[in-house]
């Protein structure tokens, strides 16, 4: 007989994948800052935290969101660095450079006892030198003209590249704890995706400018890590879940209200 567990994994990673599918229509049909801010967006956490959910207790998600808070921190680094390297050289160097950064911290913030305070500064340090250095590509046009014209294996990549971490979740989740599970939940899936399809179509500059874009959106990203870590104990894991999911949505909408007006 199969295990029902094996089965209950295989219907979520399908789930997810449909949740993606839909996320990256949108995307292609956007510009750089508005894609970017449906990129950062939680497809890949979101999803991967209900499954730990629905396998674990609060106190399970609690800390593993703090463990997850710190490695937002390793998302900006990993921006920065794919997007100094992309200005002028190809995909694979330009992401082998950004995931050696990123797997890098992954290792040092699993050797330190991390508390609440400490993940809070270390997101408030990252994000602050990441954003200011980043700046110089924000002003770039690198998308003007630019198409994004869907190839038939664009969406099955992404659907698979985020498949692959909610199933690498859920086992971390069941068999190391919840250290492992908070590392794997914010790994830079759907930024490598993007990554991958964007660069060789339209070069790496415009694609740095799409996930320079991302920065500010993943700001966002850590103030719902935050209040999902203080509203566990007192709200429940799935109140706790949806909170979570709001701010991050009205932080990127208001985003794009804000641009809107700018504009």
């Amino acid at each position: 007989m199969i295990d029902p567990f094996l089965i209950g994994l295989a219907v979520k990673m399908l789930a997810t994948a449909a949740v993606v599918v839909t996320a990256s229509l949108i995307v292609e049909r956007m510009g750089p800052f508005i894609g970017a801010m449906v990129a950062t967006l939680p497809i890949s956490a979101g999803p991967a935290y209900i499954f730990l959910a629905l396998e674990h207790g609060p106190g399970f998600i609690e800390k593993a969101s703090i463990v997850s808070l710190a490695m937002n921190a390793a998302l900006a680094v990993f921006i920065l660095v794919y997007a100094l390297v992309a200005q002028k050289r190809g995909v694979l160097l330009s992401l082998a450079c950004a995931l050696l950064a990123w797997f890098s911290m992954a290792w040092i913030l699993t050797h330190l006892q991390w508390g609440l305070r400490e993940a809070v500064v270390l997101n408030v340090v990252s994000y602050s030198a990441c954003i200011v250095i980043a700046r110089r590509f924000l002003m770039q046009q690198g998308l003007k003209g630019k198409v994004f014209a869907v190839r038939w294996w664009d969406i099955p990549l992404r659907a698979a590249g985020v498949m692959s971490l909610v199933g690498i979740v859920v086992l971390l989740g069941r068999a190391l704890g919840p250290a492992a599970a908070g590392i794997a939940a914010t790994a830079p899936i759907v930024m490598t995706s993007l990554t991958l399809i964007l660069h060789p179509r339209i070069g790496g500059p415009a694609a740095a400018l799409v996930l320079a874009n991302g920065l500010i959106g993943l700001v966002g990203m850590g103030f719902a890590l935050l209040a999902l870590h203080a509203a566990v104990p007192t709200l429940g894991t799935a109140l706790a879940l949806l909170l979570a999911l709001a701010i991050c949505v009205l932080w990127n909408a208001s985003l794009v209200l804000l641009r809107h007006k700018a504009a």
